[in-house]
């Protein structure tokens, strides 16, 4: 316990000296003339995020596309094995991780897309509801939950008894009381379409969502409450039904914020890593790029390859920004 208290005093000292310094260094640069003092102000706050960054962001990305290049020795990183671009041929290349690759598409087209779906209808719907502020949280609580307790919880739904008269899988017990056979959900790697994602795999995306469309709901509804009065009142005059002037004037309007909540969960999507390490762990074809990247990294000892795949999601996420970035652009311009 004295040790515990050491630590954090020794922890609260530091913030404490760091606070004085950044506050002595504010205090000199109010002596410096005009414009001086202004961009030396500004540095002062600046600097020290900007140091974090490098320290935290910067110098491990390029460290990672450092190891992404050479290959493993054992358990160590052989440095003086210099292997190019061919962990990421070998990515490429390996059936099993083009099926990642695929699942991972999967999980942004199917998560991303019902994701927002839901959170836009929610919106809507909700909008002209009594009671509307109950139905919103109840959409929003499961957003208050981690990744891994909803893949724990989702377990228990999808889990399948050894004894078929006492099922305590949700999901198995309602079959069992229609009559129908439980199944082992976790487990069934069937695609009923060529091309189309595993039933596994789906069912786990069904997780995401479940947490994702109520952040979604709460951002959207937001946006839709913004639009004017105005616009919807010319709509109704036009002759247009509910329905159209939500797709013909709400949409439009609130597209920018379609887009943000949409790049922002394509991002969770491709980091997506606690839902499957608390469910199948990756196994039966369910595997994402995130928990490969941890797989090939630490229990297989293939930094070179996990820093490769670490590169691939950074490449991926890029152009997702970029575009979030554009479209926040243009809606400033146009307001």
């Amino acid at each position: 316990m004295g040790d515990l208290i050491a630590t954090f005093g020794t922890a609260l000292a530091g913030i404490a000296i760091f606070l004085l310094v950044l506050l002595g260094i504010y205090f000199v640069t109010g002596f410096l003339p005009g414009r001086s003092k202004e961009r030396s102000r500004v540095a002062v706050f600046l600097g020290p995020a900007l140091l974090f960054l490098l320290i935290g962001l910067l110098i491990p990305a390029i460290r990672t596309i450092f190891i992404s290049l050479y290959t493993n020795k054992g358990d160590a990183l052989d440095v003086n094995k210099f292997v190019g671009l061919s962990n990421y041929r070998k990515i490429f290349g390996d059936k099993a991780t083009r099926m990642v690759l695929l699942n991972n598409l999967w999980w942004v087209i199917l998560g991303t897309g019902f994701s927002v779906g839901v959170g836009l209808a929610v919106a809507r719907i909700a909008d002209q509801m009594k009671a509307e502020r109950v139905w919103k949280s109840l959409i929003f609580l499961p957003t208050a939950i981690s990744m891994v307790g909803a893949g724990i919880i989702w377990r228990f739904v999808y889990n399948k008894s050894p004894d078929p008269s006492h099922e305590f899988g949700l999901l198995n017990a309602v079959l069992t009381k229609v009559g129908a056979s439980p199944r082992i959900w976790l487990l069934q790697q069937q695609n009923y379409v060529a091309g189309a994602p595993h039933l596994n795999t789906v069912l786990l995306i069904v997780i995401f969502i479940w947490i994702q469309a109520g952040f979604c709901t709460t951002v959207l509804s937001a946006a839709v409450k913004g639009v004017p009065d105005s616009l919807k009142e010319a709509a109704s005059i036009d002759g247009a039904t509910d329905l159209q002037a939500f797709r013909k004037v709400t949409i439009p309007y609130i597209m920018p914020t379609i887009v943000a909540v949409s790049t922002t969960t394509i991002i969770a999507v491709l980091k997506v890593f606690d839902i499957i390490q608390s469910t199948t762990g990756g196994n039966f074809n369910t595997d994402v790029l995130a928990n490969e990247m941890y797989d090939k990294t630490y229990p297989q000892n293939q930094p070179g390859y996990g820093a490769a795949l670490a590169v691939i999601i950074f490449v991926v996420v890029v152009p997702v920004v970029i575009v979030n970035l554009r479209s926040q652009r243009r809606a400033r311009e146009i307001a």
